[in-house]
């Protein structure tokens, strides 16, 4: 099968194009023809050995952790997901990722595509989805009028987030560029802050809960705008703890969780339109569309998500 590779770590140029050997079902896993995927932060930061010592993958790597697609096979032990069922999902995180015709994935981390959806926007969901619902959810405990910071809204985590937090009732703020403002009130954001022009945190105070995905500068300020009991989420960094402990906050990095039972409520959103993906650009599964694809994601100026055509 086709798929995009890498044999050893560095920049972009070490995406190059190789016929792998088509997976085979293991007695719990179904074999997904893939349409679409998606490229993620995780991928070019694996690619450039950022992520060696957590994720001591054995070359040749195979990249991405989107999957959507059509299932062709099912292991003997699989129920409720039969070939020819549009399916999508967030895979374990193996050398054997999406960027690939064919992938290997548990049957329990899939969930169904509702027929409203396309598999490009399929594609955009698992990743950025869960990451954002596990965010303010499993650990945020965000609830009905809680007020919710969401930094880089237009981001494909933050794009997400905006709309489950509204979707539970919150007040959202989140923080943007000029040009973003518009579209960030058009996912339902109360309140956006044109970094270009306003410093949050002399705007915002307060705060329930915020999703950090810049670290650095912006993580310590946002602990200044968090009342005594919020609760901060990185998806950058393990924030400074006694930080959080001086302020009473509870604060954690956080590294999701495949989850296929979250996965099919996030598809239930997507059904009823209280959730939609936005893609922000399109590229082929090609070395030239993969490697544009991954400077676009590390400019981190991509509206959206970026997505990946595959069939």
């Amino acid at each position: 099968m086709k798929a995009i590779i890498i044999d050893q770590y560095g920049g972009k140029e070490q995406l190059k194009e190789a016929d792998m050997q088509k997976p085979r079902a293991a007695k719990d896993e179904v074999i997904v023809k893939l349409h679409a995927t998606s490229v993620n932060p995780i991928d070019w930061k694996l690619r450039e050995g950022y992520l060696k010592d957590m994720l001591p993958f054995e070359f040749p790597i195979i990249l991405g952790w989107d999957a959507a697609g059509i299932v062709e096979e099912a292991g003997e032990n699989v129920e409720g997901f039969k070939p020819g069922d549009r399916v999508f999902a967030r895979p374990d995180t193996t050398n054997r990722g999406t960027y690939a015709e064919y992938a290997a994935i548990d049957a329990h981390l899939l969930a169904r595509i509702p027929d409203s959806i396309s598999f490009e926007e399929a594609a955009c969901v698992p990743l950025a989805g869960l990451t954002a619902w596990q965010c303010l959810f499993d650990f945020g405990q965000v609830k009905k009028s809680d007020r919710v910071l969401i930094h880089a809204g237009a981001g494909g985590v933050g794009s997400f987030a905006i709309q489950l937090a509204k979707h539970a009732g919150a007040y959202v703020a989140t923080t943007a560029g000029t040009h973003n403002v518009e579209f960030l009130k058009s996912l339902g954001a109360d309140e956006v802050i044109d970094y270009k022009q306003q410093d949050f945190e002399t705007v915002l105070q307060d705060m329930d809960f915020v999703l950090d995905s810049l670290g650095g500068e912006i993580e310590e300020k946002s602990f200044t705008i968090l009342k005594e009991g919020g609760r901060l989420a990185s998806i950058v960094a393990e924030p400074d703890q006694r930080k959080a402990e001086h302020k009473r906050i509870q604060s954690k990095n956080i590294w999701l969780v495949p989850n296929g039972g979250q996965l099919a409520q996030i598809a239930d959103l997507l059904e009823q339109g209280h959730v939609k993906p936005i893609i922000g650009h399109r590229f082929p599964l090609t070395v030239e569309g993969m490697r544009e694809a991954h400077a676009l994601s590390e400019s981190h100026h991509a509206k959206g998500k970026i997505v990946i055509n595959i069939q």
